[in-house]
């Protein structure tokens, strides 16, 4: 316990600590290093990274909004050029960085036409990221291993089911992830069974591997690269998610006491209100009093995830049953013989 308050307290110390105060890139043979969003990574460097840690991406193969896509360039107003498969990028030194020891969080946004699942809008803007540590401080040729992985789903809502877990344990420790979005609205998973773990919309059915598109860096909120000014744009949350860092210590404490084979929840609590939507979207007696129970994490060891959910479920819809038939005896004041079993 002590050890882990130790590492706690570390990160949360890194985390005070400006940017600028770690390892920055050195020119070569005294030529200026081009850093567009002048973030102490070179463009070249961060492009690299991008293209190494880039995910495998599952769509949806009949997705009501097709593939993401990319965007007009130089325009604040987010607007469709085409969609192709685009991913946009994002690449900074992380607070946890050191000088010898650099650390950088990468983020990969899949930008959509619309989501156009329940409650649908115009614009759509999702991501998933990746912790990755340089080998050494000469950052341009050190060697860059992932760390974490983290995929946003329902990001910051009742139903978010968002998710962390360490980069071994889904075998992407030198290369991308593999990831799950699911149709509509295209909430990001690491594991394709957690997929049903939504608010009931979410399914991960007739997936297909997304196509190799483009990789376009976004820069930095303030200071765009490749003219993607449409960064700053009310219309989606995009810069708010581009100012975040997804892998803050209580995350990453709470996950490196889990067993290698986990991944977490993002926010360990809400999930079993999230289980009662998925069986049922009007049981909303039922959510307001299920907040007390907390779910941390899910096994993905063999066929396991897969089992856990399926028990789930049938524990869930034999409680559903159970609160039905008694409510309907409370209503009617009658109670069949039989039904004392259940009490």
């Amino acid at each position: 316990m002590f050890r882990l308050l130790a590492i706690t307290a570390l990160l949360c110390g890194l985390l005070s600590l400006p940017r600028s105060s770690y390892a920055q890139e050195p020119s070569k043979d005294g030529a200026a290093v081009l850093d567009s969003d002048q973030d102490g990574l070179s463009d070249a460097l961060e492009q690299a990274l991008l293209v190494q840690f880039s995910p495998t991406f599952f769509v949806g193969k009949h997705d009501c909004s097709n593939i993401p896509a990319e965007f007009a360039a130089n325009v604040v107003k987010p607007t469709v050029v085409r969609e192709d498969g685009t991913i946009y990028g994002q690449v900074f030194l992380s607070n946890y960085s050191k000088k010898d020891a650099p650390v950088a969080e990468l983020h990969f946004y899949h930008l959509w036409r619309r989501d156009c699942g329940e409650h649908g809008h115009p614009l759509d803007a999702e991501h998933v990221a990746v912790l990755v540590k340089g080998s050494s401080g000469d950052l341009a040729n050190a060697r860059w291993e992932a760390l974490y992985w983290y995929a946003a789903a329902h990001e910051n809502t009742v139903c978010d089911v968002s998710q962390i877990t360490r980069a071994s344990t889904l075998g992407a420790v030198d290369h991308g992830a593999k990831v799950w979005i699911s149709p509509g609205k295209h909430a990001s998973y690491l594991n394709e069974t957690l997929c049903q773990r939504g608010c009931g919309a979410d399914h991960c059915n007739a997936m297909v591997p997304l196509a190799a598109g483009n990789i376009i860096n976004l820069g930095e909120p303030g200071k765009p690269m490749n003219g993607s000014a449409f960064i700053a744009s009310t219309e989606w949350p995009l810069a708010s998610k581009m100012g975040l860092t997804n892998f803050p210590p209580e995350p990453v404490a709470r996950l490196n006491e889990m067993p290698e084979t986990d991944i977490a929840w993002f926010n360990a609590g809400r999930h079993p209100a999230q289980g009662i939507i998925a069986v049922s979207a009007s049981t909303g007696g039922a959510i307001a009093t299920s907040g007390g129970n907390t779910t941390a994490a899910i096994s993905v060891a063999g066929g396991s995830t897969g089992n856990a959910l399926q028990k789930s479920y049938r524990m869930t819809r034999h409680a559903l049953g159970t609160s039905i038939r008694h409510v309907g005896q409370a209503l009617h004041g009658t109670q069949k013989p039989d039904q004392k079993k259940d009490e």
